[in-house]
């Protein structure tokens, strides 16, 4: 029998097998030159068809290199450009758009008032008040926040701090005083007029410095309350950037007073841009300036004799409130439109909602901010842009304040009118 039939069917499919082999690794490469002589943009083309360029940004080559790079010098330049973001909960529930300047996030003591400090630096030097590194001591008087940044300022800047606050704030600011060096005199509240008030107290300590000829450098009294670089410091950087971040679209911004610098400051900017803006004081239990801005009178009606608790602003909260004119204050009083009186039991609620909801842990005066903003809210039609500020991180509360607030638990299902009526 004849076996050439079956040699040939056996050297086809060898041949066959072989061809297969070798056109799948050929393929490939005549594909790519096929695609590269005719890409679908020559294909656009040839039919009519305007010619799109596209570029492939997937992949970073270790050749790219930015133009432009820029090293931040010293702790003091990570002052300021703080984040604004959306507060979920609050603007779901509200109807409006709720945003917070995150001022915890600013990089030397993690508050507003390290804008503060530094201009307050600043502005001496440029008057020849301070000399670096020549033995120059920042006395002031605060009830912590301002410390803390003048603290880390004056470290970074070459000088000394000595700080004069209530013996009832927080232990955890007079604490981190100590652990940034500085000397801190925690005295008893007390009236303004009293020579023993905090703002006193400092301000008599850096002239007794100044006039020892013993003592080296001079002590320089920082003098928040009535330095006007205080409210031009957000002037120059709160109000702008709150500007440009919202694209200019804003209907309100909501703040506290303590000094009174950062709402001046920031209303002095954006009122003359945006002239349908309000400005609305959030204004704790205690505080003479709701009834400032309401009626033009300092008082409350925890002012009353025989209902006061305590020497100062009765209220649990921290860093805003005050019974007196100040012109940081004064500064801006005529820009405010508004004013809401936040109760303490208000603020605690706050603060428990914003942790359960956003895992937002803020300070007291942060709380306070957001329960007027949130009322204010409830007042203009549902769409409308409020501006906030969220002052300090809860961990400067722990002791007094977050005590009272207790811990969030399990909860997740909180709602803002359940826990505040509003």
């Amino acid at each position: 029998m004849d076996n050439r039939p079956r040699l040939y069917l056996t050297a086809a499919f060898v041949c066959g097998v072989l061809l297969t082999l070798g056109f799948k690794d050929f393929y490939p490469d005549l594909e790519r030159r096929f695609r590269r002589r005719r890409s679908p943009a020559d294909t656009l083309v040839s039919a009519g068809l305007e010619r799109i360029d596209l570029e492939d940004h997937t992949k970073i080559r270790a050749s790219d290199k930015p133009d432009h790079v820029e090293i931040a010098e010293g702790i003091e330049a990570c002052v300021g450009n703080t984040p604004l973001f959306r507060i979920k909960s609050l603007s779901e529930e509200t109807g409006c758009d709720i945003l917070a300047k995150a001022e915890f996030l600013n990089g030397a003591g993690g508050s507003p008032k390290d804008r503060v400090a530094l201009n307050l630096i600043k502005t001496a030097e440029e008057q020849g008040l301070l000399t670096p590194y020549s033995g120059d001591t920042i006395y002031e008087g605060t009830v912590g926040s301002t410390g803390i940044s003048l603290a880390t300022v004056c470290r970074a800047k070459g000088y000394l701090a000595h700080i004069c606050m209530p013996s009832d704030q927080a232990t955890e600011k007079s604490d981190l005083l100590l652990k940034l060096g500085a000397i801190v005199d925690r005295v008893p509240p007390a009236p303004i007029i009293d020579p023993m008030h905090f703002v006193n107290r400092a301000r008599s300590l850096a002239a007794d410095h100044t006039a020892d000829p013993k003592r080296p450098g001079r002590g320089y009294f920082a003098d928040q309350f009535e330095n006007q670089a205080n409210w031009k410091s957000h002037f120059e950087g709160t109000g702008p950037e709150i500007f440009q971040q919202c694209g200019g679209k804003l209907d309100a911004f909501v703040a506290g007073a303590g000094t009174g610098g950062t709402i001046a400051g920031v209303a002095r900017f954006l009122k003359p841009k945006l002239p349908h803006l309000r400005i609305v004081l959030a204004d704790p239990q205690g505080s003479g300036l709701f009834n400032r801005i309401k009626y033009g009178v300092m008082f409350d009606t925890l002012e009353k004799e025989g209902t006061r608790r305590r020497s100062q602003v009765d209220t649990i909260v921290e860093g805003i409130g005050i019974n007196r004119i100040t012109a940081n204050f004064e500064a801006g009083r005529e820009l405010i439109d508004d004013a809401i009186k936040v109760t303490d039991e208000e603020a605690l609620a706050m603060a428990r909602l914003l942790a359960e909801k956003d895992g937002i842990f803020v300070g007291s005066s942060s709380s306070v901010n957001c329960v007027a903003t949130a009322r204010l809210a409830r007042q203009l039609e549902p769409g409308k842009r409020i501006v906030t500020v969220l002052c300090d991180s809860g961990t400067r509360h722990l002791s007094k304040f977050w005590a009272q607030a207790g811990s969030v638990g399990g909860k997740s299902d909180s709602k803002l009118e359940d826990r505040i009526g509003i």
